[in-house]
């Protein structure tokens, strides 16, 4: 777990902080800081004197209750000491989020790279699959958070939905976006000025099933699924749109969403250098249906 110091606060240590935040019974932080189990930005444990320093971060492991392992391989498509590319398959968070903590992307890779440092420059939703980027060092995040922010990254997503020759693509879609906290659905308003805009291309098809290219010029939560059910092409898999499904047990990995970051393009601003990685996962629906109903752990 990353706890952030905040920039305000009359602390004296991180000691300190960390009882009076955590309020997790007595000893038990002091305990945390004699075993080692709370370490700094540089992955060194935090002594139980070390002075408090607003703005920076803490990590420390808590005991959890036992998460279903997601049964799919992460795999490293580049690594320097600035960036880690990974490339993420379907149900596994990015982040620690919720009921989901240890089998995050971030987690297996901090302790399968050995970088407690790493963090991730953006996010996916746990049920798209694909690349993420991750930074090294602390200090430079912010840099490689910026390039979208001003969406200096080209980003390029496959997904696999159901082809209607009464549909006239390529297009772009633009509409208004709300994402709520709390409700698991986004939606569109009708009229409002547009914050989302998606261009999506039909690449192929084999009557039944399409194979679309989708490409965000914005960043809205769900965006792509949004835009995809708003065409009357919901991609294969959703359980969110057009409808909210019920819920399903954690250990049922059958049916992923089909919808895969494929593509992720942009200048270093640390080193300079041009990237453009390329995801080498495949869409199960696409390659086979009946596989896809019930993917193999051998990858999706």
């Amino acid at each position: 777990m990353r706890v952030k110091l905040p920039a305000d606060g009359a602390w004296a240590t991180v000691r300190d902080h960390l009882v009076e935040r955590l309020k997790a019974g007595p000893g038990v932080i002091d305990g945390m800081l004699r075993d080692g189990l709370v370490v700094g930005v540089d992955g060194l444990p935090v002594t139980p004197d070390a002075p408090y320093v607003p703005g920076t971060f803490v990590w420390f492991h808590r005991d959890l209750p036992d998460e279903v392992p997601v049964p799919y391989a992460i795999d490293v498509v580049y690594r320097d000491e600035h960036i880690v590319v990974a490339d993420k398959p379907h149900f596994l968070a990015t982040t620690p989020r919720g009921s989901h903590v240890t089998e995050t992307a971030l987690a297996r890779l901090r302790r399968d790279l050995d970088i407690p440092t790493l963090g991730a420059a953006h996010r996916l939703d746990r049920l798209t699959a694909g690349l993420i980027l991750f930074t090294v060092r602390p200090a430079e995040r912010g840099a490689y958070q910026t390039l979208f922010g001003e969406r200096r990254v080209s980003k390029e997503y496959e997904a696999v939905a159901a082809h209607d020759p009464g549909i006239a693509l390529p297009r772009t879609v633009r509409s208004h976006i709300v994402k709520e906290r709390g409700i698991i659905a986004a939606y569109e308003v009708p009229g409002a000025e547009p914050n989302s805009e998606s261009h999506v291309e039909l690449v192929e098809h084999n009557g039944t099933l399409g194979r679309y290219r989708l490409t965000p010029h914005t960043g809205r939560t769900h965006q792509l699924r949004v835009h995809m059910n708003a065409l009357g092409l919901p991609i294969l898999g959703d359980p969110v749109y057009p409808l909210v499904a019920g819920p399903v047990p954690p250990d049922d990995f059958r049916r992923p969403l089909q919808l895969l970051s494929r593509v992720l393009e942009f200048r270093d601003p640390v080193t300079g250098a041009d990237h453009r990685f390329v995801s080498a996962r495949e869409l199960g629906a696409w390659a086979s249906y009946d596989g896809w109903e019930n993917p193999s752990a051998d990858g999706q």
